[in-house]
Formats: C-alpha cells, sequence, structure tokens
C-alpha cells in the first residue's frame, strides 16, 4: 500500500484521537452553558458558578493527593478524611494565634494569617501522613480489603483524638476580615474569599501538572504508576518514593481542610469523614491516578452541586452520584484513566 493512502488514514485516526482526549475538557464549559440556559438570570448564573469553581477547586485540593497515592501506590487510604480535619483544625488553631493579624482590615496581614495557618496544617498532616503511612499503610500494601479496614481504623482514632484536644463541639472558624464579604459586579455578587479558593487551586493544579510532567521526580512518578517495578529494576527506592508520595497527599488535604473549613466557616471532628464521599466521587470520574482527571470531575462536581441546589434543592442531594454514573457509562475507567502496565 503507499505512502498517500496510508497518510489520510493516520491523520484520521490522530484527529479522532485527540477529539477523544479532548472531550471531557469541553464538559466544563458545556455544563456552564447549561446552566446559563437552565437559571436564566445571568447574576444568578455568575454568582452560581463562582461559587461552583471555588466548591469545586476545594474539592480538587482535597483529592489530588488521594487519586496521586492511589495511582502510584495502589493504596485505598479511607483515612485521608482524617489529614483533612487535622489540617482544618491545625488551621483554627494557628489562625486563633495570629488573631491580631486576622482582625484589621489588611490585605497582606490576613493573607499572610491565611499563608501561614497553611503551611503549618501541611507540616502537621505531612509528618502525620508519614507515621500513617509507615504504622498502618504499610503493612498492608496489595491488600485492598485490609487497606480498608485499617484506614478506616485510623480515621477512627484520629477523630477521637481531635475530641481529646480540640474537644467534641462545632467550632466556629472566623475567616480574615479582607475575605469577608463579596464584591458586586452588576446584579452578581462573587464572596471574596472563593475568588482566593479558586486562585489557589489553580496554581496548585498547574504546580502539580508542571512537577508531573516536567520534573525528574514526576517522571519517576509517572513511570511508578506505569509499571512500579521497571523503576526498582533502573535502581531506584520506589519504597521511598511512595512515602514521599503519601506525606505529600496528606500535606495536601491538611491545606484541603483550611480552605474547606474557612469555606464552611465550621469545623468538627466528622467533617474529613462527610466530604470524603464528594472526595471518591471526583477521584473516580477523573480516573484513578489522573491529576487532570480529578481537576475536571472537582469542577464538574462543583458547579453542578451548585446549580442543581438552586433549581432543585432535593435533586442536589444525588446530583454529584448521577454525574458519576453518567460519566462512568460513557466512560467506564473516568475521564483520564492511567492504565498501569500489566
Amino acid at each position: 500500500m503507499s505512502d498517500t493512502s496510508i497518510r489520510p488514514k493516520m491523520e484520521r485516526e490522530t484527529l479522532r484521537d485527540l477529539l477523544i482526549r479532548k472531550l471531557p475538557v469541553l464538559l466544563v464549559p458545556l455544563l456552564a452553558i447549561a446552566g446559563l440556559l437552565a437559571i436564566g438570570n445571568p447574576a444568578s448564573w455568575v454568582t452560581l458558578t463562582a461559587a461552583g469553581l471555588a466548591m469545586g477547586m476545594m474539592i480538587f485540593i482535597m483529592a489530588s493527593g488521594l487519586t496521586v497515592v492511589f495511582g502510584l501506590m495502589d493504596v485505598i487510604n479511607f483515612g485521608h478524611g482524617a489529614f483533612v480535619t487535622v489540617g482544618a483544625f491545625v488551621g483554627f488553631t494557628v489562625l486563633a494565634w495570629l488573631g491580631g493579624w486576622t482582625a484589621p482590615p489588611s490585605v497582606m496581614m490576613n493573607l499572610a494569617a491565611v499563608l501561614i495557618a497553611i503551611l503549618a496544617a501541611m507540616v502537621v498532616t505531612g509528618l502525620l501522613g508519614y507515621a500513617f503511612e509507615r504504622v498502618i499503610v504499610m503493612p498492608v500494601y496489595g491488600q485492598h480489603l485490609k487497606q480498608i479496614l485499617v484506614t478506616m481504623g485510623g480515621l477512627i482514632i484520629a477523630q477521637q483524638m481531635i475530641h481529646v484536644i480540640w474537644g467534641p463541639d462545632e467550632i466556629h472558624l472566623s475567616r480574615p476580615e479582607t475575605l469577608q464579604g463579596a464584591l458586586v459586579i452588576g446584579e452578581a455578587a462573587i464572596e471574596k474569599y472563593r475568588l482566593l479558593a479558586v486562585s489557589i487551586g489553580l496554581v496548585l493544579f498547574l504546580g502539580m501538572r508542571h512537577v508531573l510532567k516536567h520534573t525528574r521526580v514526576g517522571l519517576l512518578v509517572r513511570a511508578g504508576v506505569e509499571n512500579g517495578e521497571m523503576v526498582e529494576a533502573l535502581g531506584y527506592r520506589i519504597r521511598r518514593l511512595f512515602l514521599l508520595v503519601f506525606m505529600t497527599g496528606s500535606a495536601l488535604a491538611g491545606l484541603g481542610g483550611v480552605m474547606w473549613g474557612l469555606y464552611q466557616e465550621t469545623i468538627t471532628a466528622h467533617m474529613g469523614s462527610d466530604i470524603m464521599v464528594m472526595v471518591f466521587i471526583v477521584v473516580i470520574i477523573g480516573g484513578l491516578g489522573s491529576v487532570e482527571g480529578c481537576f475536571i470531575g472537582a469542577l464538574l462536581v462543583g458547579l453542578l452541586a451548585n446549580y442543581t441546589a438552586f433549581l432543585a434543592p432535593k435533586v442536589a442531594l444525588i446530583s454529584t452520584i448521577g454525574l458519576m454514573v453518567v460519566i462512568l457509562m460513557w466512560r467506564p475507567q473516568g475521564l483520564y484513566p492511567v492504565v498501569k502496565a500489566k
């Protein structure tokens, strides 16, 4: 067969593969357009869209660490919610200490206080992740049923320790002065804190994408996801890589806990386990181990939850599960599945 007859076929296949790969990216704008048509009022749509994007970004922050941990380590970690909760309580404690920085209407002081709280939460949850992996997760590698049981047990222990340290009552978490209130654009109102949440989530996504695609560590992580045995055969200590990824995922959960606590303005010992249902839905929708899929899935969940809560509050309770069912019927392995080598 001549080259001229082969080339058009290859070009058609390439175009088709490109279209299939890009289709999930189009789901977010398509959902936003559908929301505008259903809501009708542009001002309400802008407010709900901003809220949905902020919610999606915070869910992505919490889910990103979990999807990388599962993709690389093949660990089903139901204890991930414990790191979210601990991060929120550590953030609350730091912000309470820095009350002199959060009360004045100073953008620099308020953002500095939030940044310090985030860094403290990430350090604490990263170290907690180190202990969690060494003591609880490491003995059950490759045993999914035992992983579910022991990590769930770790979550329960963490919740009880929070009761001991911070008490069993719900705690109010105030936002810094300049992050309270909303910006009014025409008839639309966008909360200032939601703009911060969108910014942090977007920076994190771009940072993770750069690390995974353009750095040596990212290359090893991606290679470990596809074929861990090959990475070990090349002389790299995959267990150390596992530990680093687990600690990073735990730290990201702590970051998400601070952001989610400030978003809800209340924190409880059970907040991590409550949000984990939505986090797992996002991880499944995106495709296990895929950061890009996790990002798109989180945005879809955040937007859909806000649109349906406005249009049909009773449907909002099952909208995210319905979205997961539809996505999995279309793509059983998620939007961007990471396929491991056999």
